[in-house]
């Protein structure tokens, strides 16, 4: 990600002291445990003119569940702030920047995975597609029920490992089905849960970031 947006002539800073969203205690209804760390998120990228989350699970807490959080509570309007400047990577490239085309060369046969909150909370649905479809000797295939959730979500994947595992093993074989050799998603704990499952019972399948085939050259 950090190599894409510096090569489209942007200036992209690190913040050392972020940390986890605080998803995790958030959807477990600890709400008061996820202030606490997101309020670090908020002092961490207040001086941000534009914030690029490579996760769409993440970049929907800072986008949608922030203000939510932090409503009627100290950092409210910092969360609003946060909120309004936050963008998923692929958006970011293509709605902001209008940018389709990144010169990546990948070879091979892929498919790609829609996470949950990227795709219900933030609509991300074309943009990661667009960018796909002109990298150059990729064959990009859609699954069957490429919106199907992967099982993974976060605690619920260790309060029901059985239904979780389960509802990986639906998703990996709509992904066999494809044939392909690769399967794409932008968000990383999605690729986690996915891989674990191929791995275990596949290993042909390799699981990749979005951001790792568009900066293929």
């Amino acid at each position: 990600m950090v190599h894409i947006l510096e090569r489209l002539g942007h200036t992209v800073d690190f913040p050392e002291e972020q940390t986890c969203c605080g998803q995790p205690p958030f959807n477990s209804g600890y709400w008061e445990e996820a202030r606490s760390v997101a309020v670090k998120q908020l002092e961490a990228f207040k001086n941000a003119e534009v914030v690029i989350s490579g996760s769409g699970s993440c970049g929907a807490m800072f986008k949608v569940f922030y203000p939510e959080l932090f409503h009627g509570h100290p950092g409210e309007a910092e969360a609003k702030a946060l909120s309004a400047k936050t963008w998923e990577f692929s958006e970011f490239l293509v709605t902001k920047l209008g940018v389709t085309d990144l010169g990546a060369r990948f070879d091979g046969r892929a498919t790609f995975h829609d996470g949950c909150h990227g795709l219900r909370e933030l609509g991300t649905k074309q943009a990661p597609r667009e960018l796909l479809r002109h990298v150059k000797g990729l064959e990009l295939v859609e699954m069957s029920e490429a919106e199907t959730c992967c099982g993974f979500g976060g605690t619920f994947a260790v309060k029901y490992p059985q239904i979780s595992t389960a509802m990986a093993e639906v998703k990996c074989n709509s992904i066999c089905e494809t044939k392909a050799d690769y399967v794409i998603s932008n968000d990383s704990s999605c690729l986690m849960q996915i891989g674990g499952w191929l791995n275990r019972n596949v290993g042909s399948v390799k699981c990749l970031h979005l951001a790792e085939v568009l900066a293929s050259r």
